[in-house]
């Protein structure tokens, strides 16, 4: 097969979960895939380790989207014989242009579901353009078996065929650590002297960090030792306003926002921590807590949508709208040694069952039938 992908979003979108799912994505097919040829199409710069033998690198400007998505990439397909041309974000720029089979990745569903905790601009042309692209794309692949149903519960004329289930997986640089060192170079980063638990995932409202900082106020007194709760990621819009209740609490001592953190820093953070607290109220897949789970940190998690998918019985699993689920939760992992260390070796275990190689190799097995169909 010709295959093209449209690999904008290894820069575009740098830093989030489309960028780093394209990323690792299209590194692997290039490297277990010698049979298919591959196109990319390209904005910016950094593509110097994707050059093979397989790979013809098309370049774009980061402006003018529109012109490619609906004239540029159209002719393109059509000129160079392209039989499977796949959009990972969201299906994001397929146009009514195509005539080449197209693949869609559909991360989740959330406009659909919680559209309240998505921003106006993205939750309007999401809402405009889904149906289309659900309805001309000949294959969709997804990250869950949850989103798989939710893509079939809103668009239940399409054949369940369709969709592909192919999951995620964390980089490789999310493993085992000196946890010592690590919480160590973590306390002197952000001057604090007590272990601590982190949070890792945007301050959306959907995440739920609310009834953590929440619940933590509410049992910090009844832990066996002092911990410091320690929330990670750039401070913006809601973030704003949870940091401003933080300040209200008697526990607002012991509650840190680190800011904007580089993703070099992520793999240190995760193995310091004693536990990682993740009570999302909607997930495509969950990335952070599988991540800890590499790193060996025991995990608190929500049992909604399609987290348990990710975690199986290897983390304590909570309803999420059940704030005293989770405060009973906080104080029952961090006074118990036995349990985060039962936890942490249960945890890593689960984490070697996902890998990006693993993904390309499902995604691979959707194009062939998708093609073939």
């Amino acid at each position: 097969m010709r295959i093209s992908i449209d690999a904008r979003g290894i820069n575009l979108y740098n830093g989030t979960g489309i960028g780093t799912y394209t990323e690792n994505l299209v590194k692997e097919l290039l490297n277990i895939d010698r049979e298919n040829d591959f196109t990319l199409f390209w904005t910016g710069k950094n593509y110097e380790e994707y050059k093979k033998d397989n790979c013809n690198i098309v370049f774009t400007s980061s402006k003018h989207g529109s012109f490619y998505e609906n004239y540029y990439f159209p002719n393109f397909l059509k000129n160079n014989n392209i039989d499977l041309h796949h959009i990972p974000q969201n299906g994001m720029g397929l146009c009514n242009n195509y005539d080449t089979n197209s693949v869609v990745t559909i991360h989740d569903l959330i406009p659909y579901v919680l559209p309240e905790t998505t921003g106006r601009g993205y939750l309007e042309r999401f809402l405009r353009t889904m149906p289309t692209i659900i309805d001309k794309s000949k294959g969709i692949l997804t990250v869950s078996e949850y989103s798989k149903r939710d893509i079939l519960k809103f668009f239940n004329h399409i054949p369940e065929d369709k969709v592909y289930v192919t999951p995620l997986a964390a980089n490789s640089n999310f493993k085992p650590l000196d946890k010592n060192i690590c919480k160590e170079t973590i306390q002197k980063r952000f001057n604090f002297s007590k272990d601590y638990i982190l949070y890792i995932g945007g301050f959306s409202s959907r995440k739920n960090a609310k009834d953590l900082i929440l619940s933590f106020d509410k049992i910090y007194k009844d832990l066996n030792k002092p911990y410091v709760l320690l929330l990670a990621g750039a401070v913006k819009d809601e973030g704003k306003k949870l940091v401003d209740l933080s300040k209200t609490l008697n526990s607002c001592e012991d509650i840190i926002f680190t800011g904007f953190i580089e993703d070099a820093l992520l793999p240190t953070l995760y193995n310091g921590a004693e536990a990682f607290i993740y009570p999302s109220l909607y997930e495509g897949f969950g990335l952070p807590p599988l991540e800890a789970m590499c790193c060996k940190t025991p995990v608190i998690t929500s049992k909604a949508t399609s987290i348990p998918e990710v975690t199986g019985d290897s983390c304590i699993l909570i309803n999420p709208l059940n704030r005293l689920e989770l405060e009973e939760s906080l104080v029952n992992l961090l006074n118990d040694d036995d349990l985060k260390d039962k936890l942490s070796k249960k945890g890593y275990e689960r984490s070697l069952l996902f890998s990006w190689k693993n993904t390309a190799i499902k995604t691979l097995e959707a194009y062939k039938k998708i093609y073939t169909s």
